[in-house]
């Protein structure tokens, strides 16, 4: 996707270069190159409209009429509104509480949530954390034989679970063997499926309720495309996550 669309805003962004001046009317056709680039890349019509009218308010200031570069500030400015639509400056999780703290992943079924977990759980690891693996997915195949395996492979201690356990029981009984062996971090590794439902809203709302997570980070499929949003609506009204991140399967 992102190579889809480099490709088409480059090819847009040359036009403009070759321009010594720019009108509105040039602006307005950048700006309708950009729209049809996001859109065909699955982006979200509504993501696309507020970063297109973000671009247009500055693109058709002084900024970029009255530049000696007009159609570089045009492409910084793309550029700009892009950082700032991908999330800005990044930011860290706040793991300030009295230990152990747990963080709650959750998303749809094959996002890509153990191997996230399991990416967390590294780069708290050396960050100077004691993170605890707790799989509390008891309905997909293997889901806890692979985050055992990802767990022995990083050498990071992990809750034995077992698929005729409550995913609510598992995750209460993880915090407390957590703060019995002194590890300050607890990453949950919970169920998915393939659409949003009650059934694992309720679930997750029950865990939340048990365990009192310091975040709750949604991961979702790199392929998902524009029902990504309202994936993390759902989930941010019915559970309210801290962040989100990009998943790959298999």
């Amino acid at each position: 996707m992102f190579e889809s669309l480099s490709d088409r805003l480059g090819q847009t962004f040359k036009r403009l270069k070759g321009h010594g001046k720019l009108s509105e009317s040039n602006i307005k056709d950048a700006l309708r190159e950009v729209r049809l680039s996001l859109l065909e890349a699955d982006v979200h019509y509504r993501v696309v409209k507020d970063f297109v009218a973000a671009v247009k308010v500055r693109a058709l200031g002084k900024e970029v009429l009255a530049s000696l570069t007009p159609g570089q500030q045009f492409i910084k400015i793309v550029h700009d509104e892009m950082c700032k639509l991908m999330g800005g400056e990044a930011s860290e999780l706040d793991l300030k509480a009295r230990p152990p703290v747990a963080i709650m992943v959750a998303g749809l079924q094959g996002s890509g949530k153990t191997t996230s977990v399991g990416k967390l759980a590294l780069r708290l690891k050396k960050a100077g954390r004691r993170p605890y693996l707790v799989p509390a997915d008891v309905y997909r195949p293997a889901a806890i034989d692979q985050l055992t395996k990802l767990a022995a492979d990083l050498d990071i201690p992990v809750h034995p679970s077992s698929t005729d356990q409550d995913p609510v029981a598992i995750c209460r009984h993880a915090m407390e063997v957590a703060e019995s062996k002194n590890y300050d971090t607890v990453l949950l590794d919970t169920a998915g499926r393939l659409h949003v439902d009650e059934e694992l809203m309720g679930e997750l709302q029950q865990i939340k309720r048990e365990v009192q997570p310091r975040a709750i980070l949604l991961v979702a499929d790199s392929m998902t495309g524009q029902d990504a949003v309202n994936v993390a609506e759902r989930f941010d009204e019915d559970l309210g996550i801290d962040g989100s991140g990009r998943g790959q399967r298999g």
